[in-house]
């Protein structure tokens, strides 16, 4: 078999390879939005104007600190998207 054959159908299994790694990425991290006002006390996701490191939230359901969801389950989960508004106290609909 010629060289350049070798090259060029290894290249072609490195771009196969590299897409198929892309879609499982992209299935198993589906889009995220932060949400505010749902984390409990110690299990937040970042830092604030209060704080600078994730789990350092000092009381459950500030509405300055935020957690990571999958898009389209915050307000389902009784928080919000813009920080500072008070989230809904009931939890789910």
């Amino acid at each position: 078999m010629k060289r350049s054959r070798v090259i060029i159908g290894s290249a072609l299994a490195g771009l196969v390879a590299a897409s198929l790694a892309a879609q499982s990425e992209a299935q198993q991290n589906p889009p995220a939005e932060k949400c505010y006002g749902i984390t409990k006390a110690g299990q937040n996701d970042c830092g604030t104007a209060r704080h600078s490191c994730a789990g350092k939230a000092t009381r459950d359901r500030d509405p300055e600190d935020w957690k990571m969801v999958p898009k389209g389950t915050c307000e389902k989960a009784g928080g919000t998207l813009e920080p500072g508004e008070r989230a809904k106290q009931g939890g789910r609909k």
